[in-house]
């Protein structure tokens, strides 16, 4: 199980400086943002000389690229918005291969006009539920076509919400590239029951995780880095490895500041 970061908790617009910086803050992999190419997070157009300066970064510091981060609003309720997005994800898709990966991370998103991370109470209406499985499996059909996984990761503001509304989007769409990014931090806010809602989440899961993420909650249910919270990352990785996972663990939602603490607390627990 190797232990990455989101290149873009480093500053930069060159992907060599950003791996640089996870590689001497302890770390093996980074989940790439094409922000740390300079470009939209989106971009309309990845070029050729663009992607391969992200794999000869790769090669100088000797890190893995676990994924690239696609995230777009899946169900804004603008369709015009969900068409732009589901054209530039296809143009993530097509540069994986050149950028080393063979992964994008998506969000199921919100009905939140303004704002993807944003819950909304039409999240959970039927006609939203629709919109995803007819957004995703246009999304499942770019990507059978490339070969590439898409990571999709419950979130309490997203329409995927929980571990069961995950595992039946994976039933009912039935793609052999949909999988599964499990943050334990994206389960509950406050909930006492925290330990038992994760480890319920990684066994209705298992199978279908391919990255584990590391944030951590407060007590106060805000978010906080790995370690400084109330999630016990050996519990959640000693359950991940139960269940025959043995994937990247990518942490975020921390400071550059922070990194290397992070990454001694969680290769802690790894270990």
């Amino acid at each position: 199980m190797r232990l990455g970061i989101f290149a873009k908790t480093f500053a930069g617009s060159d992907p060599l400086t950003v791996m640089q910086a996870a590689r001497a803050a302890g770390y093996d992999a980074v989940q790439y943002n094409m922000a740390c190419s300079g470009l939209p997070a989106m971009p309309d157009v990845i070029t050729t000389a663009q992607a391969q300066a992200v794999t000869e970064a790769t090669r100088a510091t000797g890190l893995h690229v676990a994924a690239v981060s696609g995230t777009y609003n899946m169900i804004h309720p603008d369709r015009r918005v969900r068409e732009t997005g589901l054209r530039r994800l296809g143009v993530l898709i097509d540069a994986c291969a050149g950028l080393g990966t063979g992964m994008v991370t998506l969000c199921t998103g919100t009905r939140d006009p303004d704002d993807q991370w944003r819950a909304h109470p039409d999240n959970q209406s039927p006609a939203a539920w629709d919109d995803l499985l007819r957004e995703m499996a246009k999304a499942c059909t770019l990507a059978e076509a490339r070969g590439v996984r898409l990571g999709i990761e419950p979130e309490l503001a997203n329409v995927v919400d929980s571990a069961a509304r995950a595992r039946a989007l994976l039933d009912t769409l039935q793609s052999p590239v949909l999988a599964i990014v499990l943050d334990p931090a994206n389960l509950f806010e406050t909930a006492p029951d925290h330990g038992e809602i994760i480890a319920r989440a990684v066994d209705l899961l298992a199978g279908h995780i391919v990255m584990a993420h590391a944030k951590d909650r407060a007590p106060d249910g805000s978010f906080v880095a790995a370690g400084q919270g109330v999630v016990d990352f050996a519990a959640f990785i000693a359950r991940l490895r139960a269940a025959g996972f043995d994937g990247d663990l990518v942490t975020h939602g921390l400071s550059a500041a922070e990194a290397p603490g992070v990454a001694r607390v969680l290769a802690e627990a790894l270990a």
